[in-house]
């Protein structure tokens, strides 16, 4: 899968308009340069212009008025951190937010070790027989989504376990591009590489080896990190 041109060059176009927000250039209230002056001030198509629009609107930062245009949102200083769904299309978006979960799901792996009870491993233990049973995509990724999160509940704190589910909803169907880009065969040695990383981090959280926790952890996201980074050179 390929990011294409358009899609690079809305990337762009958003990220400068974000900065004009943030700098105070446009302020809450302010209407935006139309499309037609957006074009010529960036040398960018309609296309482009009207896709940088709807991903500001998604992230809460455009509000359009019909007849009168785009407006940047009264609260767009004061934005919660977010993420649309077509913010993680692209292989290049996904491997952004790996990097950043990379840190966090080590952090989180590691408390679980400290902090796990009886009925946080029975959870871990029943989302890895889900996944080592599971012969479908959908099966396989719910089963998935359920052992991190499990791991999210046993740190004790309820923030982790949020961010958990907020993250692990836009990441779905991405993995379910993932998979599904492979006959049956090649995803089942996938799941099966999957499930050994998960094994290796329940085991360590179970024995109450935080360190271990750790390293298991951050080898299972670089895992798939590099899983995603192979997509971006296929044809």
């Amino acid at each position: 899968m390929k990011v294409t041109k358009a899609a690079t060059l809305a990337d762009d176009l958003v990220r400068q308009l974000e900065t004009r927000i943030e700098t105070g250039a446009l302020n809450p209230g302010d209407r935006f340069p139309t499309e037609k002056q957006i074009e010529d001030d960036f040398g960018v198509s309609r296309t482009v212009v009207r896709e940088a629009f709807a991903r500001l609107s998604a992230r809460g930062l455009l509000e359009s008025r019909r007849g009168a245009g785009a407006f940047v949102a009264p609260a767009a200083h004061y934005r919660a951190f977010q993420l649309a769904p077509e913010e993680v299309e692209a292989i290049e978006d996904v491997l952004k937010l790996l990097e950043m979960r990379m840190g966090f799901e080590s952090e989180m792996a590691e408390l679980a070790a400290k902090r796990r009870s009886a009925s946080d491993l029975a959870a871990m233990r029943e989302a890895l027989a889900a996944m080592d049973s599971s012969e479908e995509v959908d099966g396989s990724v719910m089963a998935d989504a359920a052992f991190h999160a499990a791991i999210a509940r046993a740190t004790g704190n309820d923030y982790f376990e949020r961010f958990t589910s907020f993250l692990g909803v836009r990441l779905v169907p991405s993995r379910k591009l993932y998979l599904q880009a492979d006959d049956p065969e090649t995803h089942k040695a996938h799941a099966r590489t999957i499930n050994q990383d998960h094994e290796a981090i329940y085991a360590a959280i179970e024995a109450g080896d935080p360190s271990r926790a750790f390293r298991a952890a951050r080898a299972h996201m670089q895992k798939s990190f590099e899983r995603y980074e192979s997509l971006s050179t296929r044809g």
